[in-house]
């Protein structure tokens, strides 16, 4: 597999990032529905386009092209957005494993000198250029099927942070482009 940076600003891309650690953060409703609403902001605001997305505990794959802004600069801003307004509701809201959660971010931002104290995204987005329909259809079935293969749901349809419902004439939670 090619990692290629976005190189192609006319691609089809599949990309996964993590938070660092595989902290199971998106096992609360409201961190997903904040990965969501900057996703939904990127769209309208920045001309990403969605073509399949998967929100795991601790990982998103997203099958994504660009619109008008360049996907590195989408990807960074999102990225940027979404930890501080998690971290932020870590911080701020009732959460059980609050020590654990940021002792964590802390110990890995500290290691990296591009942090101010915390650092919830893994640096890489490991973006693969999709260079056929064949390699298409491939990537998002595996974003559908994950949820499947990890045991969560038995039809990737019935997986609610997945845009797999789309793919089976439903409605999910974001607008996407069927490709």
């Amino acid at each position: 597999m090619r990692y290629n940076s976005f190189a192609n600003p006319n691609g089809y891309y599949f990309v996964t990032f993590a938070t660092v650690g595989w902290v199971d953060v998106f096992t609360r409703k409201r961190y997903v529905e904040i990965l969501l609403d900057s996703l939904k902001f990127c769209q309208t605001n920045k001309g990403l386009r969605i073509h399949a997305w998967c929100i795991m505990s601790n990982h998103v794959h997203l099958v994504i092209s660009a619109g008008f802004t360049s996907l590195s600069d989408v990807m960074r801003d999102m990225k940027k957005f979404t930890a501080r307004q998690i971290l932020q509701s870590i911080t701020e809201d009732i959460e059980s494993r609050r020590e654990w959660m940021l002792y964590i971010f802390r110990y890995v931002g500290e290691k990296n000198a591009n942090n101010e104290i915390y650092q919830f995204w893994q640096q890489d987005n490991k973006p693969i250029e999709l260079y056929s329909a064949k390699f298409i259809d491939q990537k998002i079935n595996y974003v559908h099927e994950n949820p499947v293969n990890a045991g969560i749901v038995e039809n990737a349809q019935d997986y609610c942070w997945s845009s797999a419902k789309d793919y089976c004439g439903g409605k999910g939670l974001l607008d996407i482009e069927l490709i």
